[in-house]
């Protein structure tokens, strides 16, 4: 298997192997993001095409972002998410508590989720009143299990304030949820 760059060298020659092997490697993990954002198996697919698409027009705009390759992918999904909601009601958000329990490194974090044993309803209800990037955050953190650092590429902010963000929507989530925040 190719490193990113070689396997982006090839696909900026429109390789179809390279296109076919960028598909394969990140197809999954993008159908995942866009899944836990939308809550819908067919819209999920729907995005996750729309995804490659205009991956494949930049790439022959010449418009390749520089960077990391999953980051950028990752930011073309959350553009089109955040489009979908523009143009349609809010849909409801992903249940973050399995996941959550699972990856997430700070246990008052991981507490706060995993031992709230709240519907998944009052959760994503709860989830659709947090700010835009907040949400983003906790998707990338708890549904797709990326580290502050790695989160902080897919927004384009510091890791300092990936973790602020985090911190302030965890609060307003045990807020929102009746639960003291320490």
């Amino acid at each position: 298997m190719d490193s990113e760059q070689q396997l982006l060298e090839r696909a900026l020659l429109y390789d179809e192997d390279a296109l076919g092997e960028i598909y394969d490697r990140y197809a999954p993990l993008i159908y995942r993001y866009l899944y836990r954002r939308v809550q819908s198996v067919q819209l999920a697919e729907d995005l996750t095409g729309d995804v490659f698409v205009r991956m494949l027009g930049a790439l022959r705009a010449q418009r390749f972002q520089l960077g990391t390759f999953q980051a950028w992918l990752y930011r073309i999904a959350h553009n089109l998410v955040v489009d979908h909601y523009r143009e349609k009601q809010p849909a409801l958000l992903g249940d973050l508590t399995s996941t959550a329990e699972a990856e997430n490194p700070d246990a008052s974090s991981d507490e706060m989720l995993g031992e709230a044993m709240l519907s998944s309803q009052e959760l994503e209800a709860a989830m659709r009143q947090l700010t835009p990037d907040q949400q983003q955050v906790l998707v990338l953190r708890f549904g797709q299990g990326f580290t502050a650092r790695e989160t902080a590429k897919v927004i384009e902010k510091s890791v300092g304030a990936i973790e602020a963000l985090q911190r302030r929507a965890l609060a307003a989530l045990r807020r929102m949820l009746g639960e003291e925040v320490p």
